[in-house]
């Protein structure tokens, strides 16, 4: 039997590189490679697009839906990391842990649209108390989300570990400050939520790792559940998957926001009291939050066990 042929349309950019990192020694699949010279030639590209079993767009989201219009075959299966296809028609948002079949979803699909990283924080916790009639649609939500640098790609990453590093640089920043993120159409829709939750990123002088957070009264939840309680719920709904996990972490004094940089897992961490409680996803923003996650929809694509070629920590 062939080996299952994947193209990366991108492969220079962070993901790009983040998901070939993850794949180049593996056995099971064939790598496509596009000559270094011909990466923005078209016609090549298309003919790689249309050879492939699977593709990989790390791409702005422009040239994404070109790479899209450029498969001129029904059995190309592709997995946008852009923002291009998260809400659209025809796409499979490819958070495999929000569905309880996700081979019969994902697996089923030929166009899966990757989380963006802020999103994939916000949704592990956010998803599940909304869909099992926790956190009412209604709820005015917030969520804050810290993460690394190498989040905002290459041109950031050169302004941080440039010569030139200008003073700003060595504090967290506050950003989207317009309130109009771009990551908030999906995570209002994927979440179930009536209206987008005010979300406030942050970007702060360490490489890689995500800490993403939601503030809840626990008075305006359904049943008004204890901080301890909804441990105990997001437990259960997560209990057996092997890419997320859950823990109690009211008695830690801090949460590090680089806890799980390098791996492709990401943890619930549950704090708070009777009376209100914060939920933190802590991960990879290249991991899970990017790359890793492109690759478990791949594995899940092509019927395998879906953490192949991951790094669980």
């Amino acid at each position: 039997m062939s080996k299952p042929k994947v193209y990366i349309d991108g492969k220079e950019g962070t993901t790009g590189l983040q998901i070939y990192e993850r794949l180049g020694q593996r056995d099971d699949i064939e790598l496509l490679l596009i000559d270094e010279d011909k990466r923005k030639d078209t016609e090549e590209r298309k003919k790689l697009l249309n050879a492939a079993d699977i593709v990989f767009l790390c791409l702005p989201d422009a040239a994404a839906k070109e790479a899209v219009s450029l498969i001129e075959n029904d059995t190309t299966k592709v997995i946008d990391a852009s923002t291009a296809h998260r809400t659209a028609k025809g796409w499979v948002y490819g958070l495999p842990e929000l569905y309880r079949y996700p081979g019969e979803v994902i697996g089923q699909s030929t166009r899966v649209a990757n989380p963006g990283c802020h999103a994939t924080g916000f949704l592990s916790s956010a998803a599940p108390l909304v869909s099992l009639h926790i956190l009412p649609a209604d709820y005015p939500l917030t969520c804050y989300s810290l993460t690394g640098y190498s989040g905002g790609g290459k041109k950031m990453i050169a302004q941080y570990e440039g010569e030139d590093k200008t003073e700003d640089l060595y504090s967290p920043r506050i950003y989207g400050t317009t309130l109009k993120h771009k990551h908030l159409p999906e995570m209002q829709k994927i979440s179930g939520l009536e209206k987008p939750p005010v979300f406030c990123p942050i970007v702060d002088d360490y490489y890689k790792g995500m800490a993403t957070t939601i503030m809840l009264h626990n008075r305006y939840l359904k049943g008004q559940p204890t901080a301890e309680e909804i441990y105990y719920i997001l437990s259960a709904y997560y209990a057996g998957q092997k890419l997320i996990s859950v823990r109690w972490g009211g008695d830690g004094p801090m949460l590090p926001a680089n806890a799980l940089a390098g791996t492709d897992r990401l943890e619930l961490v549950v704090c708070g009291h009777e009376d209100q409680t914060i939920v933190t996803a802590l991960f990879d923003n290249l991991g899970k939050g990017a790359s890793g996650a492109a690759v478990q929809n791949m594995n899940i694509m092509l019927g395998l066990d879906e953490t192949t070629g991951l790094n669980l920590g």
